[in-house]
Protein backbone atom coordinates (compact mmCIF):
# COMPACT_ATOMS: atom_id res chain seq x y z
CA UNK A 1 0.00 0.00 0.00
CA UNK A 2 1.37 3.64 -1.03
CA UNK A 3 1.64 6.23 1.59
CA UNK A 4 1.47 9.91 0.84
CA UNK A 5 2.66 12.00 2.98
CA UNK A 6 1.79 15.91 2.92
CA UNK A 7 5.03 18.08 2.11
CA UNK A 8 4.48 22.14 2.28
CA UNK A 9 5.73 24.24 -0.68
CA UNK A 10 6.92 27.82 0.10
CA UNK A 11 5.75 30.31 -2.18
CA UNK A 12 8.85 32.71 -3.20
CA UNK A 13 7.28 34.71 -5.92
CA UNK A 14 4.26 34.71 -8.19
CA UNK A 15 2.87 36.44 -11.67
CA UNK A 16 6.37 35.83 -13.55
CA UNK A 17 5.97 36.49 -17.23
CA UNK A 18 8.20 36.99 -20.12
CA UNK A 19 10.65 34.53 -17.96
CA UNK A 20 12.22 33.98 -22.07
CA UNK A 21 13.01 37.17 -21.82
CA UNK A 22 16.31 36.40 -19.72
CA UNK A 23 17.82 33.89 -22.14
CA UNK A 24 20.71 35.70 -23.78
CA UNK A 25 23.90 33.04 -23.82
CA UNK A 26 23.13 32.60 -27.53
CA UNK A 27 22.54 34.84 -30.29
CA UNK A 28 19.48 34.67 -32.89
CA UNK A 29 22.05 33.26 -35.58
CA UNK A 30 23.71 30.68 -32.68
CA UNK A 31 19.99 29.38 -31.91
CA UNK A 32 18.72 29.03 -35.85
CA UNK A 33 21.77 27.19 -36.79
CA UNK A 34 20.67 24.84 -33.84
CA UNK A 35 18.27 21.49 -35.64
CA UNK A 36 15.67 22.26 -33.32
CA UNK A 37 16.02 25.49 -35.03
CA UNK A 38 16.54 25.28 -38.30
CA UNK A 39 13.28 25.45 -40.00
CA UNK A 40 12.88 28.87 -38.59
CA UNK A 41 16.52 29.76 -40.36
CA UNK A 42 15.04 30.87 -43.37
CA UNK A 43 12.43 33.59 -42.17
CA UNK A 44 14.96 34.77 -39.26
CA UNK A 45 17.24 35.26 -42.41
CA UNK A 46 14.52 36.53 -44.51
CA UNK A 47 12.90 39.21 -42.43
CA UNK A 48 15.71 40.07 -39.34
CA UNK A 49 18.57 39.98 -40.83
CA UNK A 50 19.74 43.19 -38.65
CA UNK A 51 19.19 40.80 -35.23
CA UNK A 52 21.04 38.00 -35.98
CA UNK A 53 23.56 38.84 -33.42
CA UNK A 54 20.90 40.21 -30.82
CA UNK A 55 21.16 38.02 -27.87
CA UNK A 56 17.54 35.29 -28.40
CA UNK A 57 15.99 36.48 -25.14
CA UNK A 58 16.35 40.23 -26.38
CA UNK A 59 15.41 39.26 -29.89
CA UNK A 60 11.97 37.11 -28.76
CA UNK A 61 10.79 40.19 -25.82
CA UNK A 62 11.20 42.59 -28.81
CA UNK A 63 9.30 40.60 -31.10
CA UNK A 64 6.63 40.18 -28.74
CA UNK A 65 6.41 44.13 -27.67
CA UNK A 66 6.18 44.88 -31.26
CA UNK A 67 2.70 42.73 -31.39
CA UNK A 68 5.03 40.11 -34.04
CA UNK A 69 3.99 36.85 -33.40
CA UNK A 70 7.14 35.21 -34.75
CA UNK A 71 8.03 35.20 -31.58
CA UNK A 72 6.22 32.43 -30.57
CA UNK A 73 7.55 30.32 -33.24
CA UNK A 74 10.57 30.10 -30.83
CA UNK A 75 8.71 28.95 -27.45
CA UNK A 76 7.01 25.83 -26.89
CA UNK A 77 3.03 26.00 -26.16
CA UNK A 78 3.58 26.99 -22.43
CA UNK A 79 6.81 28.95 -22.74
CA UNK A 80 5.19 32.33 -22.65
CA UNK A 81 2.66 31.24 -19.65
CA UNK A 82 2.34 33.48 -16.58
CA UNK A 83 4.67 31.23 -13.45
CA UNK A 84 5.51 31.32 -10.24
CA UNK A 85 8.45 30.14 -8.15
CA UNK A 86 8.54 27.53 -5.16
CA UNK A 87 10.23 24.91 -3.18
CA UNK A 88 9.74 22.21 -1.04
CA UNK A 89 9.63 23.62 2.64
CA UNK A 90 10.38 20.25 4.09
CA UNK A 91 14.18 19.46 3.87
CA UNK A 92 13.65 16.08 5.04
CA UNK A 93 11.62 14.92 2.43
CA UNK A 94 13.81 17.04 -0.32
CA UNK A 95 16.39 14.33 -0.18
CA UNK A 96 13.84 10.84 -0.58
CA UNK A 97 12.80 10.03 -4.43
CA UNK A 98 9.65 8.61 -5.08
CA UNK A 99 5.80 9.37 -6.08
CA UNK A 100 4.76 12.69 -5.64
CA UNK A 101 1.37 14.42 -6.16
CA UNK A 102 -0.22 17.52 -6.43
CA UNK A 103 -3.97 18.35 -5.39
CA UNK A 104 -6.27 21.19 -6.23
CA UNK A 105 -8.95 21.35 -3.20
CA UNK A 106 -10.04 17.63 -2.70
CA UNK A 107 -9.03 16.45 -6.18
CA UNK A 108 -5.73 14.78 -7.41
CA UNK A 109 -5.10 16.44 -10.22
CA UNK A 110 -0.93 15.44 -11.05
CA UNK A 111 0.43 12.44 -10.46
CA UNK A 112 4.13 12.31 -11.02
CA UNK A 113 7.69 10.08 -10.49
CA UNK A 114 11.36 11.24 -9.51
CA UNK A 115 13.91 9.23 -9.84
CA UNK A 116 15.89 11.87 -8.34
CA UNK A 117 15.71 13.93 -5.13
CA UNK A 118 12.29 15.40 -4.86
CA UNK A 119 14.28 18.29 -4.15
CA UNK A 120 16.00 18.26 -7.71
CA UNK A 121 12.62 17.52 -9.06
CA UNK A 122 10.42 20.29 -7.54
CA UNK A 123 12.89 22.94 -6.46
CA UNK A 124 15.17 23.03 -9.56
CA UNK A 125 12.28 21.49 -12.22
CA UNK A 126 8.87 22.66 -11.67
CA UNK A 127 9.31 25.42 -9.01
CA UNK A 128 11.44 27.59 -10.90
CA UNK A 129 11.34 28.00 -14.38
CA UNK A 130 14.36 28.76 -16.24
CA UNK A 131 14.60 31.04 -19.47
CA UNK A 132 15.70 27.59 -21.51
CA UNK A 133 12.87 25.91 -20.11
CA UNK A 134 10.26 28.10 -22.29
CA UNK A 135 12.06 27.52 -25.85
CA UNK A 136 11.13 25.01 -28.06
CA UNK A 137 13.90 22.88 -27.20
CA UNK A 138 13.50 23.21 -23.10
CA UNK A 139 11.00 21.53 -20.81
CA UNK A 140 7.07 22.20 -21.82
CA UNK A 141 6.05 19.78 -18.85
CA UNK A 142 7.90 22.15 -16.24
CA UNK A 143 6.16 25.57 -17.76
CA UNK A 144 2.78 23.66 -18.06
CA UNK A 145 2.83 22.38 -15.00
CA UNK A 146 4.18 25.44 -13.17
CA UNK A 147 2.01 27.95 -14.75
CA UNK A 148 -1.09 25.59 -13.63
CA UNK A 149 0.37 25.44 -10.29
CA UNK A 150 0.50 29.44 -10.18
CA UNK A 151 -3.30 29.61 -11.31
CA UNK A 152 -4.73 27.35 -8.77
CA UNK A 153 -1.90 28.05 -5.96
CA UNK A 154 -4.61 28.78 -3.25
CA UNK A 155 -6.02 25.33 -3.59
CA UNK A 156 -2.29 23.65 -4.33
CA UNK A 157 -0.94 20.81 -2.13
CA UNK A 158 1.74 18.90 -2.52
CA UNK A 159 2.23 15.14 -1.54
CA UNK A 160 5.05 12.71 -1.61
CA UNK A 161 5.68 8.60 -1.57
CA UNK A 162 8.92 7.88 -0.53
CA UNK A 163 10.53 4.51 -2.17
CA UNK A 164 13.52 3.36 -3.09
CA UNK A 165 12.98 0.87 -6.00
CA UNK A 166 13.07 2.85 -9.43
CA UNK A 167 11.21 -0.10 -11.57
CA UNK A 168 8.29 -0.11 -8.37
CA UNK A 169 7.94 4.06 -8.87
CA UNK A 170 7.70 3.40 -12.42
CA UNK A 171 5.37 1.05 -12.09
CA UNK A 172 3.08 2.66 -9.33
CA UNK A 173 3.09 6.20 -11.39
CA UNK A 174 1.89 4.31 -14.55
CA UNK A 175 -1.22 2.43 -12.52
CA UNK A 176 -1.92 5.60 -10.06
CA UNK A 177 -2.19 7.39 -13.36
CA UNK A 178 -4.29 4.77 -14.77
CA UNK A 179 -6.53 4.84 -11.95
CA UNK A 180 -7.10 8.38 -10.97
CA UNK A 181 -6.87 10.13 -14.89
CA UNK A 182 -6.05 12.99 -13.10
CA UNK A 183 -6.64 16.31 -15.19
CA UNK A 184 -3.12 17.83 -15.27
CA UNK A 185 -1.44 14.76 -16.54
CA UNK A 186 -4.31 13.93 -19.29
CA UNK A 187 -3.88 18.09 -20.34
CA UNK A 188 0.17 17.32 -20.58
CA UNK A 189 -0.32 14.01 -22.44
CA UNK A 190 -2.21 15.71 -25.41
Amino acid sequence: MLCFERSDLTFLASGLSDVFAAKNNKTLRETIAHRRYQSLAAAAHERYSVSLDTPLGLFVTALKARGDSFYRKFLNSHGDGVFCQFRMANTQHKMMKGLYLYTCGLDIVYIGRSFDPFGKRVDQGYGKIHPKNCFIDGQSTNCHLNALIETNREDVLFYVCPLADDAFIEHAERELIQTNRPAWNIALAR
